[in-house]
């Protein structure tokens, strides 16, 4: 099943919400921003919750969807995660990180996109 953009946003926001990731958005900036269309953040608690949230993620797109990550950046040491997607950037963050960053108001222009099922 080809799968990409929104669709693999809230994929991707679902399996992390599965994991117990927290305060997650997902973000529309395709209008501004050319490195991707949609940002998924999320917020782990440890070093061992990020490790799962990513591991999971990444597991579960693959398993449903066939689609890999083109590149993976950072690594559970660094508390900050990026899998690549393309059309789709998630952003694996301990919650200090996530804080300082705040990648939200960094792409305050683009749109929320509700994810959640009813």
């Amino acid at each position: 099943m080809a799968i990409e953009g929104q669709q693999l946003a809230i994929a991707c926001a679902r399996a992390a919400e599965q994991m117990q990731a927290e305060d997650i958005r997902v973000i529309d900036i395709g209008g501004v921003s050319s490195l991707t269309d949609f940002m998924v953040i999320c917020s782990g608690t440890s070093l061992p919750h990020l490790k799962a949230v990513m591991r999971d993620v990444e597991k579960e797109i693959i398993e449903k969807y066939q689609v890999h990550t083109v590149n993976a950046e950072g690594d559970v040491a660094s508390r900050w995660v990026v899998l690549d997607y393309i059309d789709v950037m998630v952003h694996i963050m301990h919650n200090d990180l996530r804080e300082l960053y705040s990648l939200e108001d960094l792409w305050a222009e683009g749109k929320e996109v509700h994810w959640q099922e009813e």
